[in-house]
């Protein structure tokens, strides 16, 4: 079968600094891929019209779409809405699966974007053999995509899983969403950066981070590799704050493993071996030793798309 007469699934991952968007088969082979700045983005409908344009003009709306996924912040599987994400420009209640819907005329269908993660490496990533696990998406916030006994955790509402709305640190840090001390505030790219100032060292004032005019999660990640103690510092409290959380959220639902994604992860295993260290630090007798901290293995596959793009094979054909 040649690529004109298979059929494809839209999958959109809403991000707070870039959405990533690409047609993806049935066996999880991208066709197209492409991303916008969000932040670009006005308004939700920009959003669509742009992707709509943009694959038009490579000649993308040629091949048949059987549908489009969605994993967006806030999003509310059962109703196809983003409500009140804090770290989107776009305020209140959006409903973008039914924009999306009408503008390509085929269903849609949205989730949190972590739980798009999620369901990408259950099917396609280093969960497939795993029933029992917890994806932690570390990119502009943190969000997590809770999957028990094979299915995805949703609540009553379409909001449960918001780990990184879970606060960790009493009267700390301000967050997006109107309260102190969430834990995406710490463990996030922001968070990284957010503690060059806020973190007390005496370290600090020698540390080569002082010359960047502009720094990001990942010159602190570089920097420590390259000996600088006080961003080593800074790596190390964001794993503490983040290992310690995890140990406390494993009373929950006793996963196999979290699995970490997005860019602070992509750092590399030392990074998850210090959250490992810290979780095992504050985890319970009876939880020690059992809960594996693993790294995304579709960090260059876009495990977001993937999982967006099997909620039309798992939801929409159902």
């Amino acid at each position: 079968m040649n690529s004109m007469t298979k059929e494809y699934a839209l999958g959109v991952d809403v991000g707070g600094t870039n959405s990533e968007y690409g047609l993806v088969d049935r066996n999880g082979d991208i066709l197209y891929e492409s991303k916008v700045d969000t932040k670009d983005c006005k308004t939700a409908d920009d959003l669509v019209n742009h992707i709509f344009s943009d694959l038009k003009k490579e000649g993308y709306l040629k091949y048949k779409i059987h549908g489009i996924g969605i994993g967006a912040p806030n999003g509310n599987y059962f109703n196809g809405t983003i409500e009140f994400a804090p770290n989107l420009k776009w305020k209140g209640v959006i409903p973008l699966a039914e924009m999306f819907s009408k503008k390509f005329g085929v269903p849609a269908i949205l989730t949190n974007d972590a739980n798009a993660a999620a369901l990408g490496e259950k099917i396609y990533g280093n969960a497939k053999d795993l029933n029992d696990f917890v994806t932690i998406t570390l990119g502009t916030g943190l969000g997590s995509g809770v999957i028990v006994n094979g299915n995805l955790v949703y609540g009553h509402d379409g909001f449960a899983g918001e780990y990184g709305h879970i606060r960790v640190i009493p009267n700390g840090r301000s967050c997006g969403c109107g309260r102190k001390g969430c834990l995406e505030t710490y463990a996030s790219a922001t968070g990284v950066v957010r503690s060059i100032d806020e973190l007390e060292s005496k370290h600090k004032y020698y540390s080569k981070i002082n010359e960047l005019s502009e720094p990001h999660a990942e010159d602190i990640f570089r920097l420590a590799d390259e000996g600088d103690d006080f961003a080593s510092e800074i790596i190390d409290y964001t794993a503490e704050v983040l290992g310690s959380a995890l140990a406390d959220f494993i009373c929950f639902n006793s996963p196999k493993a979290y699995v970490l994604f997005g860019g602070i992860a992509q750092s590399g295993q030392a990074f998850a071996d210090k959250v490992k260290n810290y979780m095992e630090e504050s985890a319970l007798n009876i939880y020690k030793d059992k809960v594996e901290i693993r790294i995304s293995s579709l960090h260059d596959k876009n495990a977001a798309v993937l999982g967006a793009s099997s909620l039309v094979w798992n939801e929409i054909e159902e």
